[in-house]
């Protein structure tokens, strides 16, 4: 379907990993992001500055972005030295549209111009949210960092996840977006620290349900420590429809390819697994989608193919 109204949700490499395949295809394209993040240089903005963590709607600013390769590559930029050594220019040029017309979401809008995004990008909300986690033995940690530290250190299993304060409200459309797109689409990211956030927003599960499309969760690659250690495909979709209810995504697309030994050996190390689709659902559409960042040393979902497949979804 040309112009095919898609939106995802989620926060993350993931997400801006995906929009880059989909914008080729669609120009109805929307991106609704978590601002929960508390952590790394994002984190630091957010206390300095009493600013929303602007780096995952940096990343799909840019993952959407037409400007010339001189300005994309200005707002990419990370500092190598100084005071401001592993900060991005990116993050700092969103802070200063937030201080000059005087508020994050305004700050947003004027990015997109300046970018010349194909599409939108939306944080879930403007308030100022951090992420509650609480476990089966009824112990509670606020903050998202705090939270994954807490997880890899004691192994502790998280019974519900929450917002503070709670029920914040939604930024504009993002309700309307969803409630009118052909495809919504949640991941690929951290379940519990990308996707399940924007869930907890006013209206977000409510506006799921009453949703003429498709909702399709796209299955992570690998688990992930402090999060999802020796989670399946099924208990990741388990999670999700604990706040959305059972049976509400249509589709799982997930991968069932391999990567390279050294690879998958590299990630054991740090706690990880191969998350594979074995599970009998109607519901899953398997195909091998690795792709290497090169870089890193990281698998990332094959952004082109994962588009194909996404589009081809009725």
């Amino acid at each position: 379907m040309k112009n095919k109204k898609i939106v995802c949700i989620g926060g993350g490499t993931g997400l801006s990993t995906m929009l880059r395949g989909l914008k080729i295809h669609t120009e109805e394209l929307t991106a609704i992001v978590t601002v929960s993040d508390n952590g790394g240089h994002s984190g630091n903005l957010r206390k300095e500055m009493k600013i929303l963590p602007p780096g995952d709607i940096r990343n799909c600013l840019l993952a959407l972005a037409e400007a010339e390769p001189m300005l994309e590559a200005l707002f990419a930029h990370r500092f190598s030295e100084g005071s401001l050594k592993g900060y991005n220019l990116g993050n700092l040029l969103i802070v200063g549209l937030t201080d000059l017309y005087g508020n994050f979401g305004a700050a947003i809008e004027k990015a997109h111009e300046v970018l010349r995004v194909r599409g939108q990008v939306l944080p879930v909300t403007t308030e100022d949210v951090q992420l509650k986690a609480i476990y089966d033995d009824g112990s509670e940690i606020i903050g998202e960092c705090e939270i994954v530290t807490a997880n890899k250190s004691h192994k502790k299993y998280i019974k519900k996840m929450k917002l503070m304060p709670s029920n914040p409200k939604v930024y504009k459309n993002v309700l309307e977006k969803i409630e009118t797109a052909d495809s919504i689409i949640l991941g690929p990211g951290s379940l519990y620290t990308s996707i399940i956030p924007n869930l907890l927003v006013e209206g977000v599960c409510e506006a799921l349900k009453n949703a003429k499309g498709k909702i399709v969760y796209v299955g992570n690659i690998m688990t992930q420590p402090g999060e999802t250690e020796g989670f399946t495909l099924l208990e990741h979709v388990n999670v999700i429809e604990q706040y959305i209810g059972v049976g509400s995504i249509d589709k799982i697309i997930a991968n069932d390819g391999w990567p390279e030994a050294m690879i998958i050996e590299h990630y054991n190390q740090d706690g990880a697994e191969l998350v594979l689709p074995l599970i009998n659902d109607d519901r899953v559409l398997a195909v091998p989608m690795i792709a290497l960042n090169e870089k890193t040393g990281y698998v990332r979902h094959d952004s082109e193919l994962l588009a194909k497949i996404i589009m081809s979804i009725d």
